[in-house]
């Protein structure tokens, strides 16, 4: 070890230093304040007139916009008539308010018709985000508004453009989500099918096309547009030998889409004769109280107290239907120690049907974790020894390919209960997501009224969490 001579005082005037640089940085920090409105509203988003949900009479709903080290602040009113609500902020870790995840029955209670929540949470990295309902297949319903945070006052962004736009990508159906949920959870069971319209920051067009006129398709209708719809495309206006940054987040509920500028096992499986998504043959049933409340203050019985198997059968054959189709429906927990390095492998199997296996993009939430690779087939010994353990890319969503598998890694280092699922709306609903807990007993005082459901309302009713 190097002996290093400083002069007398030199340490504390190098700590006053680092201090004065420290609280320079905070004070540049602020708090966003945001008062936002859920309700359905009518809208034309694809040239046919529907019932839509939206935030403050906008959709999609308005942009938020920080810097990194910002602190935002959401007071959310449910207006509307008769279902809860919650919000869930895409890609945010949530470093130290896991509350404030926006999703229930793990990290909050819903909030109902006519109540208010405020959360508040920091924004500690830039880049490209977006919020959405998390609560029932309100996503797809139209709840949904991008994120955005920019780089730390004071500093710059690593490369030179400009302009930004800012692209949202979502899916739209005709048919209600109250009528899809039924059909999803019915015998027999109804699929929705494929949305009617893809959108672009809320527009689309049904049942024509805008390049219709240069198009060899026969059947192609002509979109008749004077550019005042609501359903009329959003005009990007760009200059020659200008650089633009996209910003591009797909808040999809169901469509897996590329854009160009011109171990857990995945299957499904039948409960009680009811198609679900499973995995490791367990599908996901969330509790009435949330996970984050029950696991804080030691509340028995709030959910299932059998772990989730950690592995499926080696002999599982991937390639083909299930030999047995039926599942267990469960609520149990993963619990991760705090500070360990998690490894997961997501395989895709073989649906209910011949030779269907599907896309699931999987969104881990309150922490990033690092995409080891992909591959084909079913995972094995040989695969583990090609991971990319050097420079793998930071993600909080990866897509696993039909038939495929990826491999996935991440340190439980943020205390909280945190959702690990399937991003395509039906899938969530039909069970196909695991819940991870880790250092729970390190977070420090939740709102009451997040937690004022199942439980945890009655455990305040009654004084005994004093």
């Amino acid at each position: 070890m190097a002996k290093v001579n400083l002069p007398e005082g030199g340490l504390i005037r190098y700590c006053v230093i680092i201090l004065s640089l420290l609280i320079g940085k905070a004070l540049s920090w602020k708090v966003r304040h945001y008062d936002f409105d859920v309700e359905y509203m009518y809208r034309s988003l694809d040239c046919v007139q529907h019932v839509v949900m939206g935030i403050n009479g906008q959709f999609p709903a308005p942009t938020i916009r920080a810097n990194a080290g910002d602190t935002v602040v959401v007071r959310l009113t449910n207006k509307l008539q008769t279902e809860g609500v919650v919000i869930h902020w895409h890609g945010i870790r949530q470093l130290g308010t896991p509350w404030a995840d926006g999703t229930a029955s793990i990290s909050q209670c819903a909030i109902n018709p006519g109540e208010t929540f405020t959360y508040r949470f920091k924004v500690d990295r830039a880049g490209t985000y977006f919020y959405h309902g998390h609560y029932g297949m309100q996503r797809s319903a139209g709840l949904y508004g991008s994120l955005i945070v920019d780089v730390a006052e004071g500093e710059k962004e690593p490369f030179h453009y400009d302009g930004e736009i800012n692209l949202l990508l979502s899916d739209w159906w005709h048919q209600s989500v109250h009528e899809q949920e039924v059909g999803l959870s019915s015998l027999p069971f109804r699929w929705i099918g494929e949305p009617q319209s893809l959108l672009i920051n809320g527009r689309g067009q049904y049942n024509c096309s805008l390049a219709a006129h240069y198009s060899n398709y026969s059947n192609g209708n002509q979109c008749k547009l004077r550019g005042g719809e609501q359903c009329a495309p959003q005009i990007l206006h760009v200059l020659p030998n200008k650089t633009y940054r996209l910003r591009i987040a797909s808040t999809t509920a169901l469509a897996s889409l590329n854009l160009a500028i011109g171990f857990l096992l995945n299957t499904q499986n039948r409960v009680n004769g009811y198609t679900k998504w499973a995995i490791n043959n367990v599908s996901l049933a969330l509790p009435p109280t949330p996970y984050l409340g029950s696991i804080k203050f030691g509340l028995k019985n709030a959910f299932g107290n059998t772990s989730p198997p950690e592995r499926f059968s080696a002999t599982y054959d991937i390639m083909k239907p299930p030999a047995n189709p039926n599942s267990t429906v469960g609520s149990g927990v993963y619990m991760l120690g705090l500070g360990t390095t998690v490894d997961v492998i997501l395989q895709n199997a073989n649906a209910l049907s011949e030779n269907v296996s599907e896309i699931h993009p999987w969104h881990l939430h309150g922490h990033d974790f690092w995409v080891l690779g992909y591959g084909e087939g079913k995972f094995s010994t040989e695969d583990e020894k090609n991971l990319n353990l050097k420079n793998p890319p930071l993600r909080n969503t990866a897509v696993i390919f039909p038939y495929g598998w990826t491999a996935l890694r991440f340190v439980a280092d943020n205390p909280g209960v945190w959702a690990f699922h399937c991003h395509i709306e039906p899938h969530l609903h039909l069970g196909m997501g695991v819940i991870f807990a880790e250092g729970v007993h390190r977070v420090g005082k939740i709102p009451n009224e997040a937690l004022a459901c199942g439980l945890t309302a009655k455990m305040f009713l009654s004084g005994k969490n004093n």
